[in-house]
């Protein structure tokens, strides 16, 4: 399956920020812990070019806490900010202004020499599509102003929002890039819900992931689902759809005949995965440094 999605307005999006870019003084690009570069736009750097950057992993509630801590090392060893959040229940949120704070300690520091009256510093939140913008800014700013929903596209516009004394925050739709060079990029984005289902075949995806999770986290599988032999390897073909098989028939999900009903169960086991009750996993390890 090729996963291909540039829709007019991501298009019109792309253009809008560089068109603000003078007006910011800091990035804040969110990602989804869980899958942390599939999540980053390749784009991003030649949009946002020389900004301060704060890189904040978002849904750090539903990821594997050891890999988010290997992946905050992986950013940070390479030059960037980074620290991990969960802006549905506000998990540390609140460190976001300092972090930003630190970033422009030198900036802030040549205005207040130079005279110039304080402001509120500018950021802009960038990220593709469902990463949890919206529900950030909202948390930041303590009330509900930035739409917010559980599918991607929510964002349509632009708007300044007062998050907090001493920040304003420029709201984005979310940008994803025209094609996935690497297939698995949009499989893992698939499987953790930022691409639209209508356009995919759910079936791929629910195989797709549970070939990663056999593999990475069997225990937590086999506990959420009863199974009791794992694959023995996670890459066979058959193996993976016996392992389907078997969940259909632990969770009724059968066709007349009692043959299992793929599609249902595929939809079983990506809502279950998405909703944080297979535990918190992440489907991606940071690259060898």
């Amino acid at each position: 399956m090729t996963i291909q999605w540039f829709p007019g307005h991501m298009t019109k999006a792309r253009r809008q920020i560089q068109d603000k870019l003078k007006l910011i003084d800091v990035a804040i690009e969110l990602l989804d812990a869980r899958v942390p570069l599939s999540s980053r736009n390749p784009m991003i750097d030649d949009i946002l070019q020389a900004k301060p950057r704060l890189i904040v992993l978002n849904k750090a509630d539903l990821a594997d806490p050891r890999a988010t801590d290997r992946w905050i090392s992986f950013f940070s060893a390479r030059g960037h900010a980074c620290m991990a959040v969960d802006s549905s229940s506000g998990t540390g949120v609140s460190g976001i202004l300092s972090r930003v704070q630190d970033l422009l300690r030198d900036q802030l520091a040549r205005r207040a020499a130079k005279g110039v009256k304080p402001r509120a510093v500018r950021g802009l939140i960038v990220g593709i599509p469902n990463v949890g913008k919206s529900t950030l800014i909202n948390r930041l700013a303590g009330r509900s102003i930035a739409a917010t929903g559980d599918r991607p596209g929510i964002t349509k516009g632009q708007q300044w929002i007062k998050a907090g004394p001493g920040l304003e925050l420029l709201d984005t739709p979310g940008i994803l890039w025209p094609k996935f060079e690497d297939q698995e990029v949009g499989y893992r984005l698939a499987t953790v819900g930022t691409i639209r289902e209508e356009i995919l075949n759910v079936e791929d995806i629910a195989f797709f992931a549970l070939r990663i999770l056999s593999d990475r986290y069997w225990e937590a599988l086999a506990a959420r689902f009863g199974l009791e032999e794992a694959p023995d390897d996670p890459d066979d073909t058959g193996e993976i759809v016996s392992l389907m098989e078997e969940i259909g028939r632990t969770r009724g999900a059968l066709r007349s005949g009692g043959l299992v009903d793929l599609e249902k169960v595929s939809g079983i086991v990506l809502r279950e995965l998405r909703a944080g009750k297979l535990g918190r996993l992440t489907l991606e390890e940071p690259p060898a440094q």
